[in-house]
């Protein structure tokens, strides 16, 4: 770069400068060469004498390639204004239709094909394609789609950008249609049309279309990019079959972050946590991403401490976190009941300046209705610039429980008022507040609902909401007749939805069906034969609670031992009965001793 500066000041002293082609030369070594100074280019191509459109082209493709797009738009408009005779041409506009595309700036690039049209520009193919990019990245998939299906020629280009546009979308099945239409027209594919139907069948879950285009690759010799290996991986990844995901990575020369990462988060949600871990140590370089894969898979194989123990050692190593490294510690709180690391989590955010977007609030009013704290979940929740539906479930289940059934079932209109679409999941919420406040007209009406108004089919959870509701209101018919007429197998919740309102309201023989049920479905459950052997003694069944213990010893089922756990200056701890493990065992049994004693001597034990 100092020999640049050093040219530039020779081109000044000789007058070379005012030579609109010797100045484009340097503005296009500044904004494209691999010692790019975009500052610098900028700053040659407002002290040039009348810069050619050239020069203008080159510095806005260098910012479109860089991390300052939005630069780009501001070197357009002052070409408008101060460009005399450079007028933009179809490479500008090119170049900008990038910009927006990288920026998702769907007004501004309406704008922009706008003066396409008006120029006629769109007759040039690289612009047309460039056109379709923009819109697809805008999620303008049936503009898109208009323009691409209007168009006289079409290459290879035209279809790569719709097909992977659609992917990007999550329209898995008609990406692969329009890939079906490209056989048809007969169009070569390549190894960016690859990556995009490999991907499709990566979102679908479909194993074998996905071997069929990896047969399709070694067929025909496309070149197995680093990009079209990661997508292979995923692909297998997400379809199960993490034998050939390991195969193509360890075939792999050059393996990038993606490449690394893809494994790992392979490995951590099919449960094989050990194999994630050792791959993530032996990654020789880490991202955010990277650690976002592994925290991830713990929380979502449910081993929380590990997963806030991996966020710690993040810290340690300087990579700084995101808002989905909070997103899935808050996760991690939310199931451990951990409140005090959660507030130190929200504390981070704000003090780090992590930008609270619309998933990590939902995780924050997740986790502190889990954790007990609705009055800080709803302060969250009404502090949210924007929401939705999810923030709005979040919300509505930590009403539900805490027992708030009228706020939760307030909370959900104010969210169909608002014009957004409830999902299972908000359902689950609105039927157990219908549940824990014991209103069942309106649990009945919203059941039903769900059907009939919103086209949700009620799962099993819907119907064990709906039975536990009528169970506890001594709807005991009316809750058996609704498993019977359910159009698939009843699960051990049910049934024990069933079994406990029985046992409430004292109905022996339903009770027996019930537990019956249970026992078919999990006979090692020791909980269940002490349940019916208690609600036998309950109604004097003494001969019938003997038979039941009996049976239990006979099959050779124990009692399993209780567990609990504590939440102590930010650390989880966990207790087991009889168990002997902790550190401090022998002073916590001492404690329990004295406070036993210290009871029993405000309130004696009558034996």
């Amino acid at each position: 770069m100092s020999q640049l500066k050093q040219i530039q000041a020779q081109m000044t002293l000789t007058g070379l400068s005012s030579n609109s082609f010797a100045s484009s030369r340097l503005i296009a070594f500044c904004a494209i060469s691999e010692c790019r100074n975009l500052g610098y280019c900028s700053q040659i191509l407002y002290n040039s004498n009348n810069p050619n459109v050239f020069s203008w082209n080159v510095a806005i493709r260098g910012y479109s390639e860089s991390e300052n797009m939005e630069e780009g738009v501001v070197l357009y408009k002052r070409m408008l204004r101060d460009g005399g005779s450079s007028r933009p041409d179809n490479y500008t506009h090119t170049y900008l239709l990038k910009v927006c595309a990288g920026l998702s700036w769907k007004l501004m690039g309406d704008e922009i094909v706008g003066h396409v049209l008006q120029m006629g520009f769109d007759s040039y193919m690289y612009v047309h394609n460039a056109v379709i990019h923009m819109l697809v990245s805008c999620g303008e998939l049936i503009k898109a789609r208009k323009v691409f299906d209007e168009s006289c020629v079409r290459d290879l280009v035209s279809w790569n950008s719709l097909i992977n546009g659609y992917v990007r979308r999550g329209l898995a099945c008609e990406a692969l249609g329009i890939y079906r239409e490209m056989e048809v027209e007969r169009v070569k594919p390549d190894e960016v049309t690859m990556i995009g139907v490999v991907s499709s069948c990566a979102q679908l879950g479909d194993l074998n279309c996905g071997r069929e285009f990896h047969q399709y690759i070694e067929e025909n010799r496309l070149e197995l990019t680093v990009p079209l290996s990661n997508a292979l991986m995923d692909m297998y990844a997400k379809c199960g079959n993490l034998e050939e995901a390991q195969a193509i990575f360890d075939s792999m020369e050059n393996r990038t972050i993606v490449s690394w990462t893809t494994m790992i988060m392979g490995y951590a949600k099919l449960g094989f946590l050990g194999i994630a871990r050792k791959l993530f140590y032996e990654q020789p370089e880490k991202s955010v991403i990277s650690w976002n894969a592994i925290i991830g898979g713990y929380v979502q194989a449910k081993h929380s401490k590990e997963a806030l123990a991996l966020f710690h050692e993040m810290q340690a190593s300087d990579i700084k976190p995101d808002e989905v490294t909070m997103v899935n510690c808050l996760s991690a709180c939310s199931q451990l009941g951990a409140i005090d690391v959660g507030i130190w989590i929200h504390r981070y955010i704000e003090k780090h300046n992590i930008f609270l977007n619309v998933a990590l609030g939902t995780a924050l009013v997740d986790m502190y209705a889990k954790c007990g704290n609705i009055t800080k979940a709803l302060q969250v929740f009404r502090e949210m610039p924007q929401r939705n539906s999810l923030t709005w479930t979040a919300v509505i289940c930590g009403l539900a429980l805490h027992g708030k059934a009228h706020d939760a079932l307030s909370y959900f209109l104010m969210m169909i008022d608002s014009g957004l679409v409830p999902d299972e999941i908000t359902f689950i919420g609105v039927l157990s507040a219908c549940c824990h406040g014991g209103l069942v007209d309106e649990g009945r009406k919203y059941f039903a609902q769900m059907s009939f108004k919103f086209n949700i089919f009620p799962k099993l959870k819907h119907y064990s909401c709906m039975v536990d509701l009528l169970g506890r209101a001594g709807h005991l018919e009316e809750a058996e007749e609704l498993i019977k007429c359910m159009p698939m197998e009843a699960d051990a919740v049910l049934w024990g939805a069933l079994f406990f309102a029985c046992r409430i309201h004292g109905n022996v023989t339903m009770g027996e069906r019930a537990a019956l049920k249970l026992l078919e479905l999990d006979p090692g459950d020791s909980g269940i034969y002490v349940l019916l052997a208690n609600m036998y003694g309950d109604a004097n069944m003494w001969e019938e609670a003997k038979k039941v213990r009996k049976m239990m010893v006979e099959r050779g089922v124990e009692k399993t031992p209780g567990c609990s756990s504590i939440e102590v200056n930010g650390i989880v701890y966990e207790f087991i009965v009889r168990d002997k493990s902790h550190p401090q065992s022998e002073q916590i049994y001492e404690c329990l001793v004295q406070l036993t004693r210290q009871s029993e001597l405000v309130y004696p034990i009558y034996l």
